[in-house]
């Protein structure tokens, strides 16, 4: 029996796109039946973990024979919000803004952004990733008007914590944060922050270049 909601850990959630893309992958290849086994390999999650996670929504797989794979899938996408499609805008088209737009346009048609947001008057009216920028101030009464319930937040620094309010207000429930900013927000907030990623990786390269030099010392 599917646990609340609430109790279920994010990191399970956000292993669930993980598994649907594995999934969709098996379908392309024809699959009519897979296994934990056959989605770690894909993924690189252990069985284990995997069995764990879809645990925590119900019993989707037969002992000894495995998953329907269209089944689970669709399991999924119901489990994700997808079926319904979701409604997502972007608030803020500069340059990383754009950069999402234009990759989101490749992105399936149920996560797709709808709509494009921003206050800088040489922007509006212009295309980016196949949606026309709409002005800033018209964004509340979208959201109120097309229910929409996720935001991707790609706006200044100095202008974020004031957004997210707003959106918040609006009837926004999760937004996508690229700025990096730690929002004060009652919305559920994903961060992304480029930069940070990026320090954070060179820590391993140099970490690696220590480790080889040491080898080099003790050889």
């Amino acid at each position: 029996m599917p646990i609340p909601k609430n109790k279920i850990p994010d990191a399970a959630v956000r292993r669930l796109p993980v598994y649907l893309r594995a999934l969709e992958e098996s379908m392309s290849e024809c699959a009519v039946v897979t296994s934990s086994a056959d989605l770690s390999a894909r993924t690189g999650f252990t069985s284990e973990q995997i069995r764990k996670d879809l645990a925590y929504f119900g019993a989707f797989g037969t002992r000894g024979v495995g998953y329907d794979t269209a089944l689970l899938a669709r399991r999924i996408r119901k489990i994700l919000g997808l079926s319904r499609g979701a409604k997502i805008i972007l608030v803020g088209v500069g340059n990383l803004g754009t950069a999402f737009a234009r990759y989101n346009a490749t992105f399936p048609k149920d996560v797709r952004l709808a709509a494009a947001f921003d206050s800088d008057p040489e922007k509006i009216g212009h295309g980016v990733g196949g949606l026309v920028i709409q002005p800033a101030d018209e964004m509340y009464d979208h959201i109120h008007r097309e229910q929409t319930k996720v935001a991707v937040l790609a706006v200044p620094s100095e202008h974020a914590q004031g957004v997210a309010e707003g959106l918040e207000k609006a009837g926004i429930e999760a937004i996508l944060n690229f700025t990096p900013v730690k929002l004060r927000s009652g919305c559920y907030v994903q961060n992304i922050d480029l930069s940070m990623e990026l320090q954070s990786l060179v820590y391993y390269t140099t970490y690696a270049q220590r480790d080889e030099m040491k080898g080099k010392a003790e050889g």
